[in-house]
């Protein structure tokens, strides 16, 4: 049972280092990329959400037509 352990701390530890060795190859965004990323989604969240409630209006008002 201890080998079986041993084995599967092996891997942790191999799986951790090549974690490791990715995140050093990672390109982080500046303060001001971040920044402007984070207004770009808010802005395609808020357009998405008019669009999303302005599309439910209709369909409910097609529906209360409808159905009476």
């Amino acid at each position: 049972m201890s080998a079986q352990t041993g084995a599967k701390k092996g891997k942790v530890n191999t799986y951790f280092k090549g974690v490791k060795a990715e995140m050093k190859k990672v390109i982080w965004p500046t303060k001001k990329e971040l920044v402007n990323y984070t207004g770009v989604v808010i802005l395609i969240s808020l357009i998405v959400g008019v669009v999303v409630w302005i599309l439910d209006l209709g369909i409910h008002r097609v529906l209360s037509l409808i159905i009476k």
